[in-house]
């Protein structure tokens, strides 16, 4: 394969996935052109743990661009740099192998075992659950939400992976994967032969349709390919980062068919669920942890899993190097440059100029000791929001607002927690500002 489809495929796939992701582990793969072959692309990778990760995580997304640029169906292996022929040789026979007794590009690692049930996630699982066993029948399609990393791709992948157990034929993919599929046909006038590929499928899982807003062309194929999926009983499921309702430069028509089935919401984990999330990735990934440490990296990483789980392999990863034994002040060390990169990038100037644009408000004015209640609510948000996102200490936040102390800023965020709690309209307003405060930061 020619290094610039190997370039072209690695940027798309930069765009898809988180940059500290990218960063951190596919830039220290390098293409083997040697071993590689016509529908077999090698690449080295420095140690067998970014090794685990790359091909846990991304080898089937990785496979499946490079199909879209090739137009032919496309296997990847990755090996430790310097191994021999023969290691070469039987890494590349296992992904064939794989490759062709998978109907879909699913991660087998990702099913309902190992997906931490608390009080955020419970109806989405409950309804994967449910339609893994009965697709088509029961609810359809099915709608799952919520902000980035918080499991919806697990879910979708427990329930392409039960499916397949059960021998129904799934077709997996994420909606830039879905268009780049389009595109490839539509150029290529063999656009019956991509229908036809959807038609014969018994469960059509699509990630992230956020992403097919303003796409005219993708939107009109999807919508009839839906339509005759709907009739034909087969099951649908999508995945978002928003209900239907809120996702902007989506048809009508198909946001209406989002809804025709059954809406399930992934909220942030509350503590509880979180710890127990980061004691099963230990268990998994065989990291011993103590229980300061869990709980220092559920209360400091935030609410991204992926991100959680990445700090968890850091740390080990580390720990194995440097032969030393894994405390609460070398977890800190090795860590503390992700818990910066989470954080550091927001302000309380940018959560104050999203909020009281979203509220319709002047920025000024929330600076301001004005006191009506929309004025009061959005401040409170704006305080919430500035104690969840940035490492703003209470007094700081109170100094900024000339408040008197640390326990007016502790009574506006218990009121926010309360009214999160209690209101799921509200609960949505503040994960949706939150997705628009940390998605600024990162393209700061």
């Amino acid at each position: 394969m020619e290094i610039k489809l190997i370039e072209s495929a690695f940027e798309l796939l930069k765009s898809e996935i988180p940059p500290n992701e990218y960063s951190r582990y596919i830039k220290q793969l390098s293409f083997n052109e040697k071993e590689s072959k016509a529908n077999l692309s090698v690449f080295n990778a420095p140690n067998q743990l970014i090794l685990n990760w790359i091909k846990t995580r991304y080898a089937a997304k990785l496979s499946q661009l490079l199909e879209s640029k090739t137009g032919a169906k496309h296997s990847v292996a990755f090996v430790i740099k310097n191994s021999s022929d023969s290691d070469i040789k039987k890494t590349s026979l296992k992904s064939q192998n794989i490759e062709n007794i998978r109907n879909s590009i699913l991660n087998p690692s990702y099913n309902f075992d190992n997906f931490i049930v608390g009080n955020s996630n419970r109806f989405a699982f409950s309804t994967a659950k449910t339609i893994a066993n009965k697709p088509g029948i029961i609810y359809n399609p099915v709608f799952i939400y919520g902000p980035t990393g918080l499991g919806k791709t697990h879910l979708i992948h427990a329930i392409g992976n039960y499916a397949q157990s059960k021998n129904k034929a799934v077709i997996y993919v994420t909606s830039e994967q879905f268009m780049n599929d389009y595109i490839h046909h539509l150029k290529n006038d063999t656009m019956e032969q991509f229908r036809e590929r959807y038609r014969n499928c018994n469960i059509l899982l699509i990630d992230d349709v956020q992403f097919f807003q303003g796409k005219v062309g993708t939107q009109e194929v999807f919508f009839h390919i839906f339509n005759e999926l709907h009739t034909m009983k087969k099951q649908i499921v999508l995945t978002s980062d928003k209900p239907p309702k809120m996702i902007d430069g989506i048809e009508e028509r198909l946001k209406t068919r989002f809804e025709w089935g059954i809406i399930a919401d992934i909220s942030i984990p509350e503590l509880e669920t979180k710890i127990s999330i980061i004691r099963k990735k230990c268990e998994l990934d065989k990291v011993n942890l103590t229980n300061d440490i869990i709980n220092y990296i559920a209360t400091n990483m935030g609410d991204n899993i992926r991100e959680i789980e990445s700090a968890i392999i850091n740390i080990n990863a580390y720990a194995s190097l440097m032969r030393q034994e894994i405390t609460l002040d070398f977890a800190k060390k090795v860590i503390k440059d992700q818990i910066r990169e989470s954080r550091e990038n927001v302000n309380i100037e940018d959560i104050i100029y999203i909020v009281s644009k979203n509220e319709n408000i002047k920025p000024s004015e929330i600076k301001s000791k004005k006191r009506s209640q929309k004025i009061v609510e959005a401040r409170r948000i704006v305080i919430y929001l500035t104690r969840t996102l940035t490492p703003n200490s209470m007094p700081s936040i109170a100094s900024f607002f000339g408040m008197k102390d640390h326990t007016a800023i502790s009574h506006n965020i218990k009121k926010t927690s309360e009214l999160i709690q209690s209101s799921e309209s509200f609960r949505l307003k503040i994960d949706e500002l939150k997705n628009k405060i940390l998605n600024k930061s990162v393209q700061q």
